[in-house]
């Protein structure tokens, strides 16, 4: 399926999703629990749409599954790559409170240095 197909309209049914991409209603329900970054809205009468980005996300994980034989966690992390969704490693507690308070003490010296006395009464 190319670019050129789902630009054209504004959003897809489930219906529509499946036919375009040959992948049956209930796969494209269990992936939507599988990859977070795939996520259809809904019309005010209830119905699931998706937009174009939804369906060339689903056409990317078919093709990650059946051509390259990924796993749904490795297809996961290969499209989050692409789509730059990866987040960054946690910071501990304690490393960032040290350094909020490294800033503190950082722009408490600016204010001085400025003529205020950096603390607010």
């Amino acid at each position: 399926m190319t670019n050129a197909k789902t630009s054209s309209k504004l959003f897809y049914r489930i219906e529509e999703v499946s036919r375009l991409t040959k992948v049956d209603k209930a796969t494209i329900e269990n992936w939507e629990k599988e990859f977070p970054f795939l996520q259809p809205g809904w019309t005010g009468s209830g119905r699931k749409i998706f937009r174009p980005k939804d369906v060339e996300i689903i056409v990317r994980i078919k093709a990650l599954l059946e051509e390259k034989n990924f796993t749904l966690a490795g297809a996961r992390r290969q499209i989050e790559d692409e789509m730059g969704l990866r987040n960054a490693a946690p910071v501990h507690p304690d490393k960032l409170k040290k350094t909020l308070l490294q800033v503190r003490d950082e722009l408490e010296d600016m204010a001085r240095k400025l003529g205020g006395t950096g603390k607010k009464s």
